[in-house]
């Protein structure tokens, strides 16, 4: 929407331009009366004139000419009204055109603006709104109408009074930033820009504010730097799985060998506590391997229709004892319709629901509050997904491991290999869905999203 020229300034040049008609409208009016009267005086003069001695008739015939002249002008003065009436038409006319010329133009920049995918804001100098394009309207969400209103107040969840006041500070130039942000409850990420706004003149008389939602494609790079990182993985793997197993393959046989060896032959406890040291450390290397293997591995999905809402419920009962000696609550909360079957592995589906449920109770060890949330979008206008939420009330996961908590081998943990949550996530990737999470003081929050649609080829 844009800020249009007041009706009543054109409504006073309207009134000014038919005023000006009617005045000359009424002088020539009152001219041709005049003119008229001068006509019955002459007349009226000719016949003294007739009816004078010969002394008399030169001063009436200087009165005669006199009012003749005074005709003449009068008949300039109906002339240059005319004249005057037939510009001002003309100028009313060029007026209402470019009236209409202004008007399709503004329409036409208000239709490229609301157009384009992005917002587009203007204020004046003091951060009043000024005009705001229909993507800004979506994207922002303001309570009431915008134009009039100033920044501070037009959308709080948005600081863009401070975007805007940073921008005056830097002194020339451009300034860019991005905000975080929670938006009809989506998490948004906001790339702005704000330049300043000029007159015909260059002098500055307010600011143009653009933004534009970036989240889609931060998780794009972010899925990209996660793929990046497997690639990597993968290649190691292969290689640590070859150059080593055949090693440990060995290795293995000749301790068995020895053992053989010295059976019976003054074998003493602390020999047989070397070897038995040594027999465990290489069966926890070799589990060490295969589960480096794995998660490498590219292993196709054994896709099949799958009941998400018994799936679910299966996976809570698994936890449900440990979940009451800790005295968490569990909570499933799932749509009253049922949920629609899913092409997915449920094998693999159920490690990640189970992996992220523990994780949920080991960060609530003096109790809390569970819940698994299932949220179907089928025939959404946006996706067509089904959504899983895992949420717990414990401490949250502090910003600055929030980047590191898909890395492999990452771990806050006393124990275990720090690959569960990089395994949820390649499974989910598996099956084209995403897993991100949102974690805060009050818990966090793990979100799977998988896509409702046919069988698909999954090539990690």
């Amino acid at each position: 929407m844009f800020r249009a020229r007041s009706e009543e300034n054109e409504k006073m040049y309207r009134l000014a331009v038919i005023g000006l008609l009617l005045g000359s409208a009424a002088a020539l009016a009152i001219t041709i009366w005049v003119m008229v009267d001068f006509l019955r005086e002459q007349q009226i003069v000719e016949d003294l004139i007739g009816q004078l001695p010969s002394d008399g008739r030169e001063s009436a015939q200087v009165l005669a000419g006199e009012l003749r002249w005074q005709f003449r002008l009068t008949i300039l003065v109906v002339l240059n009204l005319v004249v005057t009436g037939i510009a001002v038409v003309l100028l009313s006319r060029a007026y209402r055109s470019s009236l209409r010329s202004l008007r399709d133009l503004k329409a036409l920049a208000g239709d490229i603006l609301s157009s384009i995918d992005q917002a587009v804001i203007t204020t004046d100098s003091d951060g009043r709104v000024t005009s705001m394009n229909r993507r800004g309207l979506e994207l922002l969400d303001p309570p009431s109408e915008p134009v009039g209103r100033s920044l501070r107040d037009l959308a709080p969840w948005v600081p863009l009074d401070e975007f805007r006041q940073g921008r005056e500070d830097r002194e020339g130039g451009k300034q860019s930033d991005d905000f975080e942000t929670t938006i009809r409850d989506d998490d948004l990420v906001l790339q702005g820009f704000c330049q300043t706004l000029c007159d015909i003149d260059d002098q500055e008389i307010g600011y143009v504010i653009q933004l534009r939602d970036v989240t889609d494609r931060i998780m794009i790079e972010e899925r990209v730097r996660r793929m990046e990182r497997y690639m990597g993985l993968g290649s190691l793997a292969a290689g640590l799985h070859h150059e080593i197993k055949n090693p440990l393959a060995a290795l293995s046989l000749h301790v068995q060998l020895l053992e053989e060896q010295l059976d019976g032959k003054d074998e003493t406890d602390d020999v047989r506590q070397m070897l038995r040291v040594i027999r465990s450390e290489v069966v926890r290397i070799g589990g060490v391997l295969e589960v480096f293997r794995d998660f490498a591995s590219i292993d196709r999905l054994n896709l099949q229709p799958v009941d998400l809402k018994q799936l679910i419920h299966r996976q809570v009962d698994l936890i449900r004892p440990t979940a009451e000696k800790q005295r968490v609550v569990v909570e499933v909360r799932c749509p009253e319709n049922d949920l629609p079957e899913v092409m997915l592995d449920p094998v693999r589906l159920e490690q990640v629901l189970l992996n992220l449920l523990m994780n949920a109770l080991e960060a609530m060890p003096d109790g809390g509050h569970l819940s698994v949330q299932a949220i179907d979008n089928h025939g959404s206008t946006t996706s067509d997904t089904v959504k899983i939420n895992v949420v717990d009330s414990g401490t949250g996961i502090p910003d600055e491991l929030s980047e590191k908590v898909f890395d492999a081998y990452f771990t806050t943990k006393g124990s275990g290999n720090g690959l569960g949550l990089a395994f949820c996530d390649k499974i989910i990737r598996q099956h084209e869905g995403s897993l991100h999470f949102h974690s805060g003081s009050g818990g966090t929050t793990f979100e799977i999203t998988l896509p409702i649609g046919s069988e698909f080829d999954n090539q990690e």
